[in-house]
């Protein structure tokens, strides 16, 4: 009963901050109050999702990873890398099209509750592989939403006019410059994820290592960013191609990690 005020009262607090970000989505409003005091009271739905999250993950000193969990997850890690960042960058735009995303997320746990405990969970090399993994598909969903956000900015940039939803985004080469250090830093935890799961499987997973096509999907990702960051640095890669490479990639990693557990937990219930 507890968890399930705090999601509600989390909910009702990302709502209420996304309608006033919203609201505000006029050229230097929204940073303005993304790094003023409406901005901090984004760290109170935050913690508390940050929460619920360690409880429901952790509970009954299990390891439940779930597929409404893991996409909970995902929107937190990205909210928090986009709300420490308004420190640094003007993407008080890129907060106000997170939030409802993050009010929606943290509810699911409470609407699709599901228990799938996993073994061999209290081992740290489990651990850190799982948080090495996560890590680097939040990192990587946030630069998929930047990939995006920089293809409709400059499509809209070549007729000449940006809608109200664009115009408190960062500049271009802001966004870019964003976009290529999230992927090099997330393409390190990748590497670590596949490398330990590789090398740690007995150990991790209680069976020797297996090729499947959860591994398949993951290696071909690792190999799209690979070449992205080569192309970047070699021949300054920018612009469509470098968004067309990112979410091709992300597609690749959603189909190696979610496509899995949504196919187990919600289609075939297991």
């Amino acid at each position: 009963m507890p968890n399930l005020i705090l999601s509600w009262l989390a909910f009702t607090s990302y709502s209420i901050l996304a309608v006033y970000f919203w609201q505000a989505q006029t050229p230097n409003k929204g940073d303005a109050l993304s790094r003023g005091r409406l901005g901090h009271w984004v760290s109170l739905p935050l913690f508390l999702h940050g929460y619920l999250l360690l409880e429901g993950v952790f509970a009954g000193g299990g390891f439940n990873f779930s597929f409404v969990n893991a996409l909970s997850l995902i929107v937190w890690l990205t909210l928090l890398v986009y709300w420490v960042s308004r420190f640094f960058y003007p993407v008080g735009g890129l907060q106000a099209l997170v939030l409802p995303l993050a009010a929606v997320s943290v509810v699911l746990p409470v609407i699709f509750p599901a228990t799938h405990p996993l073994e061999n969970s209290g081992l740290f090399a489990f651990k850190a592989h799982i948080a090495a993994a996560m890590l680097a598909y939040s990192l990587f969903t946030i630069a998929m939403l930047h990939a995006v956000l920089i293809s409709q900015v400059e499509k809209r940039l070549h007729h000449g006019r940006l809608p109200k939803v664009l115009q408190n985004l960062p500049p271009l080469l802001t966004m870019e410059t964003l976009l290529f250090r999230m992927i090099g830093i997330g393409f390190v935890l990748l590497t670590l994820t596949l490398a330990s799961g590789v090398i740690f499987s007995e150990e991790i997973f209680g069976k020797a290592w297996q090729f499947n096509h959860k591994v398949l999907f993951g290696f071909i990702s690792w190999l799209v960013f690979a070449v992205l960051l080569w192309g970047h640095v070699s021949y300054g890669w920018r612009g469509r191609v470098a968004v067309r490479w990112t979410v091709g990639g992300f597609a690749l990693l959603v189909l190696a990690y979610l496509g899995s557990k949504f196919v187990l937990e919600v289609l075939l219930q297991r």
